[in-house]
């Protein structure tokens, strides 16, 4: 019989609250990233061991895994509070880590399993082999590949593949954005990235004159591959990781419990071929709709082609900002009336967004929703007649997430019995959990059948993770209530300590000490930032390293500021390899008031570079 592969949908959690990552579980993430710290002393971006190990607790229960971020660049006076936070990770049963900085596999770490970050830049089949070979086992792709750079990484690969299928995108190739750290001090390798990707420049010529104004030339739409799942699985894909930083419970509930649903249908049409990897069904009260949670548009990226012909939806150049939901044209605005040629239902509260005028995205508040697509606004609006409407606030949506919503529940068989002075009730769960509890007591033969009520009192299982499916019962022995309930939580105890001792813990993989590494010589991008690194480069053959800019080496006109795969001329239509490249000059500059900055493309491989000028 063919071994079926389990597929995994991962949550990239808000740090900052391990109930949002409670919620994710909830809502049928089979795995959460968490960050964590010794003193919670970052409140914005990390939780304490505490808070990781309430999160553990919850999400093993159902086979489900968290995993600690330790994807941060690490320097040498840091390098022993690290090891310190993995040994603490690993005793409260965090279950991998995910890692950017190669010390760690120099560090005296538990043998706890090590994903390899995808800060690590991996976008080639040589870099994800060398990787494996380093120990992790588990490798975050490139956001940029293609479906066929997908299937040609796990043609040299065994370990599972991972790869970001929703939420925002960094404009540059993960690990090798420096604009934040040369621009404004703050390191993105560190967590600190300044987001200049999303603010508003100028495009300008080698003469500082203007070609585009005032627009978000570097601020990419928001991924959604939700149709493009399968496609994935059958390249090699097997996890699949949601952008959630910084993101509220609203939008993970809700993002969260679509990919499930879409992914469970592909899993339920092919069940010889893929399985999920956790246990429990979830019962949600809301239907789940991707475009009401913040959203700046969806693209697919580059996916489907390396080089797509029309770069117009890769990018949200006129706003960095949530689009939200399609309503519909305004067909009439007068001064607080507006009228929108539209089938959604509205609420008093909703948000509406629109382009002004100006070409600026704006918004405004409903504030009593009239019928027939007619609402009154909260202050007076001149919106002209086919204006777009968004949107962004869905007020009757957000008060259902707002609530419980979701239950996730594992199934569980049970059979009792009654023989020689002994009730026993064994119970046998979804996961493979099989206990059985036994209590000894003087019973009498019932009058009349019990089988109706001891199945309703075995049922009650409310306050517990479980569901009972199935049940055989000593229908004709009289069971007092209260012993019934005994039993049924004595067993249920039982059940969840059979799951605490059974489960599954991955261990790291060893390293092969003479795989080379595909590289002779690091720079600066390959974030080399204290001797733990260095040294286990040069274990692997290289010979020359530079670096990395957070420990002082000096940016310089020829050090790539941004690293993408993006091109500004193909998203304003001019590509060099194009019919219309004469569209715009040579040479291109990104201006704000403070900032110049060089547009250099590279057409052989199709990126583009951004340096200081």
């Amino acid at each position: 019989m063919a071994t079926t592969k389990p597929v995994d949908i991962e949550l990239l959690a808000p740090a900052r609250d391990a109930d949002i990552a409670i919620a994710a579980i909830d809502h049928g993430a089979d795995a959460v990233y968490m960050g964590a710290s010794h003193h919670g002393a970052r409140a914005d971006a990390t939780n304490t061991l505490d808070d990781v190990r309430r999160a553990c607790d919850h999400a093993h229960l159902f086979g489900a895994r968290i995993y600690a971020t330790v994807n941060t660049l690490v320097y040498d006076n840091e390098l022993m509070e690290v090891e310190r936070l993995v040994h603490d990770l690993y005793h409260i049963g965090v279950d991998a880590l995910i890692v950017q900085d190669m010390a760690l596999l120099r560090l005296d770490l538990p043998p706890i399993a090590l994903h390899a970050s995808t800060q690590c830049d991996l976008r080639t089949p040589e870099k994800a082999k060398f990787l494996e070979a380093l120990g992790f086992s588990q490798l975050v792709l490139a956001r940029e590949l293609t479906l066929d750079e997908i299937k040609a990484v796990r043609g040299v690969t065994t370990v599972p593949l991972e790869a970001f299928v929703h939420g925002a995108l960094c404009v540059s190739y993960s690990g090798r954005c420096a604009i934040s750290q040369v621009l404004k001090g703050r390191s993105a390798n560190r967590g600190e990235c300044a987001q200049l990707c999303r603010l508003p420049y100028d495009l300008v010529d080698g003469k500082g004159r203007k070609l585009v104004e005032n627009k978000h030339l570097l601020s990419l739409r928001d991924l959604s591959q939700h149709d493009r799942l399968e496609q994935m699985m059958a390249a090699g894909v097997s996890s699949f990781k949601i952008e959630g930083r910084l993101k509220d419970v609203a939008y993970v509930k809700n993002v969260v419990a679509y990919y499930r649903q879409a992914i469970d249908k592909i899993i339920d049409s092919q069940p010889d071929r893929y399985r999920r990897s956790s246990s429990g069904d979830v019962e949600l009260s809301f239907q789940p709709k991707l475009e009401k949670s913040f959203n700046r548009g969806f693209t697919h990226y580059f996916l489907d082609e390396r080089r797509p012909k029309d770069g117009t939806q890769i990018a949200s150049i006129d706003t960095p900002k949530s689009q939200g939901e399609y309503l519909g044209r305004a067909t009439r605005c007068n001064g607080n009336s507006l009228t929108i040629d539209t089938k959604a239902a509205m609420a008093n509260g909703d948000g509406l967004s629109y382009y002004d005028g100006q070409g600026s995205f704006t918004g405004t508040r409903v504030n009593r929703v009239i019928g027939g697509g007619t609402v009154m606004l909260r202050e007076r609006a001149a919106i002209p007649r086919g204006t777009l409407i968004y949107r962004t606030a869905d007020k009757a949506f957000n008060d259902l997430l707002a609530k419980p919503s979701a239950i996730r529940t594992i199934a569980v068989d049970a059979v009792m019995r009654y023989a020689n002075s002994t009730l026993s009730l064994a119970l046998e769960d979804e996961r493979g959990n099989r206990v059985t509890h036994t209590l000894d007591c003087d019973l009498q033969p019932a009058t009349k059948p019990q089988g109706e009520r001891q199945i309703a009192e075995l049922a009650k299982l409310g306050g517990t993770i479980y569901r009972l499916r199935h049940a055989q019962v000593a229908s004709s022995t009289f069971i007092p209530a209260s012993l019934l309930a005994r039993l049924r939580r004595e067993t249920i105890e039982l059940l969840d300590s059979s799951q605490r001792c059974t489960r599954h813990i991955a261990k790291r993989h060893s390293e092969n000490k003479s795989a080379p590494c595909p590289f002779s010589t690091l720079s600066p991008a390959d974030n080399v930032a204290n001797r733990l690194a260095e040294q286990l480069y040069r274990d692997h053959g290289v010979t020359h390293i530079t670096p990395a800019l957070e420990v002082g080496t000096a940016a310089t006109t020829a050090t790539p500021l941004m690293h993408t795969r993006y091109c500004i001329r193909r998203q304003l239509g001019a590509c060099l390899k194009g019919p219309n490249a004469s569209a715009l000059p040579r040479d291109l500059y990104l201006k704000t008031s403070s900032t110049l900055l060089r547009i250099t493309c590279d057409c052989k491989a199709c990126e583009m570079l951004i340096t200081l000028p």
